[in-house]
């Protein structure tokens, strides 16, 4: 992987990070937290949608939707462990 495709990595992680944030309130994790859980929720969605028949389809734009869909779901589910 070169430098310009791991920053192109980082870049839709924060991105989804940060929208998926925005989605579920009050769940915002900082610049390095986002990408972390927008690139967690990349690979949730990556297994996920498969599984389901599922498909977005190529590019930057249905890159960052993709994640930012697996990021939901992970933040959510970050919400139900913490009441638990």
């Amino acid at each position: 992987m070169g430098i310009e495709s791991l920053l192109v990595f980082l870049l839709i992680g924060a991105i989804a990070g940060w929208l998926a944030g925005l989605v579920v309130s009050g769940y915002g994790f900082g610049l390095l937290g986002n990408i972390i859980i927008g690139i967690l929720g990349a690979v949730i969605a990556g297994y996920l949608f498969p599984a389901l028949g599922f498909r977005l389809g190529g590019g930057i734009l249905a890159a960052i939707v993709h994640a930012t869909i697996g990021a939901i779901l992970l933040l959510l589910l970050i919400r139900v462990i913490k009441r638990a």
